[in-house]
């Protein structure tokens, strides 16, 4: 980081509670706002809707996945799914008359209620059962969208997106899709941070880091956790639909594949699951493909011992996946890297603990 918390005291709860008690945040923040408001004025429509556009909607996606993975430490591989419901739904509901901003309440309404259903199921379980609960509701909504001709047209099909307005600004030009997306993105973020800081985000860093104590403690761990799968999904879909109108303007279902839900939890493992500041540019860097290179941001920003692990098995990934082999070979050895890396953690481990006994019991002989 460019600067540091030591030498900063609070005499107040004020302080403590406000959205950004460092000051070098705040400036951060300032910043960071005029140059995405000023945007328009210095790029290029090009470089504005092939990559700030998309950039801006990926982070609104990615901090609706962190509140769940982040805060909730819940692990989702089906979000692609959720947003697909976004998509369709605000589709659906603006083709039906509705004006785009009941149609994005009801793409977020739609998308947390199928959320919420399949989070019941998962919630029974944890680990990898838990993935493999979200990748059922991945394929599922997948298969649907695919062979359902009522929800998607079929699997050829393309729906495109109706001429629509929001808050008095038309969509129809790039100006009016960057600055909603703009403004989707503050709206998400200022959610994300003040659920954080209140008592049902510290509820949900109780259940994250251990849930029985948690419950021991009367918080009630299946609520909070699917509520957790609510408001993210919400998010989720809201961020699909935002994805449907600025960006494709039309909704197919490849848009939505697991290599979408693989790609958004990239981005919120790479940098650290509660680093804020950091998923906007993870999200830059995963839209743009350079995996690798959004693990040496991570480490850059982190501690590099603590994150050593992150760059070898994204750099491993990054390799995959540029190799052109299919996302299933992809997944099968990157599994299994991952299990032989830590059948050798563990041994060290052992071999490590053997020495330190071993060390113990001379020093206990000598004296």
């Amino acid at each position: 980081m460019f600067y540091r918390v030591t030498g900063t005291y609070h005499t107040r709860y004020e302080d403590t509670r406000q959205l950004w008690p460092l000051r070098a945040d705040r400036w951060k923040v300032i910043v960071a706002a005029a140059l995405a408001l000023a945007a328009p004025l210095y790029l290029s429509d090009l470089y504005l809707m092939s990559y700030m556009l998309p950039w801006l909607i990926w982070t609104i996606a990615a901090l609706a996945l962190t509140l769940l993975m982040g805060v909730a430490g819940q692990v989702h591989f089906g979000f692609a799914a959720v947003m697909a419901i976004g998509a369709y739904t605000s589709i659906h509901l603006t083709r039906a008359g509705f004006p785009f901003e009941l149609a994005l309440l009801g793409a977020g309404f739609m998308a947390a209620i199928i959320g919420a259903i399949f989070g019941t199921a998962a919630l029974r379980v944890k680990g990898l059962y838990l993935v493999m609960a979200t990748l059922a509701m991945q394929y599922l909504i997948g298969w649907i969208t695919v062979n359902v001709p009522a929800v998607s047209g079929g699997p050829q099909a393309t729906l495109l997106a109706p001429p629509v307005t929001f808050l008095f600004m038309p969509l129809q030009s790039g100006l009016g899709r960057y600055y909603v997306a703009l403004f989707w993105v503050a709206a998400v973020t200022l959610v994300v941070l003040n659920i954080k800081r209140s008592s049902f985000g510290r509820a949900l860093v109780a259940v994250r880091d251990k849930d029985y104590a948690a419950q021991v403690l009367g918080v009630d761990i299946f609520r909070y956790k699917l509520l957790a799968f609510w408001i993210s999904s919400f998010l989720g879909g809201i961020a699909g639909a935002v994805l449907a109108f600025c960006y494709y303007q039309a909704v197919t279902p490849e848009q939505f594949s697991f290599d979408v839900s693989i790609q958004l939890v990239a981005m919120v493992l790479v940098g650290g699951l509660a680093g804020f500041f950091v998923v906007p540019m993870n999200a830059l860097l995963q839209h743009r493909g350079h995996i690798l290179m959004g693990a040496g941001h991570s480490i850059a920003v982190q501690n590099f011992n603590e994150n050593l692990s992150i760059l070898v098995m994204t750099g491993l990934y990054a390799l995959l996946i540029m190799s052109g082999m299919s996302i299933n070979t992809v997944i099968m050895l990157f599994g299994l890297f991952v299990a032989v890396t830590m059948v050798f953690v563990r041994i060290r481990h052992q071999q490590n603990q053997r020495e330190f006994d071993n060390v113990a019991l001379l020093d206990d002989r000598r004296h």
